[in-house]
């Protein structure tokens, strides 16, 4: 195990915090994906409170990192029940955020394709493309099989080609 989280797992203080700031980001961007800046901060802190509390019962199956964005997840889910929000992912880009990057699809069309998908369609969509989870990991997370993480993004994929074929090309 590593010997930050052994540390922090036995209760030492600095060790904890140093795994707050090394995932924190992470954790707090994951959220906002799900529940936009301001329920955000919420389900970062929950989350490693719920940390803290279960980290003896880490039992390294899978990532630290998976593990932890699995604990995000469900607070994430509790935050969106109790303030009665869906889950929706309209917070992948900022309105008006540019990287700078060629663009071969326009991103407002783009959004609004992945606002179209079902939540759990969107939910493997986010994670893989745009968090960059791979397979094992999304299912980690989702506590679901591969397999079903693989046919989620096999017709999220086909459904989003659908829906953006028609739209035209950005030039550049």
């Amino acid at each position: 195990m590593n010997p930050t989280i052994e540390r922090a797992a036995h209760g030492e203080r600095e060790a904890m915090a140093q795994l707050v700031a090394e995932h924190y980001p992470v954790v707090f961007r994951f959220c906002a994906r799900r529940l936009g800046h301001d329920l955000a901060e919420d389900a970062a802190q929950e989350t490693f409170i719920t940390v803290q509390s279960r980290l003896k019962r880490f039992e390294e199956r899978s990532t630290f990192q998976t593990w932890l964005l699995g604990i995000a997840n469900n607070h994430c889910r509790n935050l969106a029940r109790k303030h009665r929000i869906e889950i929706s992912f309209r917070h992948i880009w900022k309105e008006g955020q540019d990287t700078g990057e060629s663009q071969l699809v326009d991103r407002e069309l783009l959004r609004k394709a992945i606002l179209a998908l079902s939540t759990e369609h969107r939910e493997a969509v986010v994670m893989h493309e745009i968090e960059g989870l791979n397979y094992d990991e999304i299912a980690a997370v989702l506590n679901i099989p591969s397999g079903t993480v693989k046919s989620r993004l096999f017709h999220a994929f086909r459904m989003l080609r659908r829906t953006l074929s028609p739209a035209q090309e950005v030039t550049l």
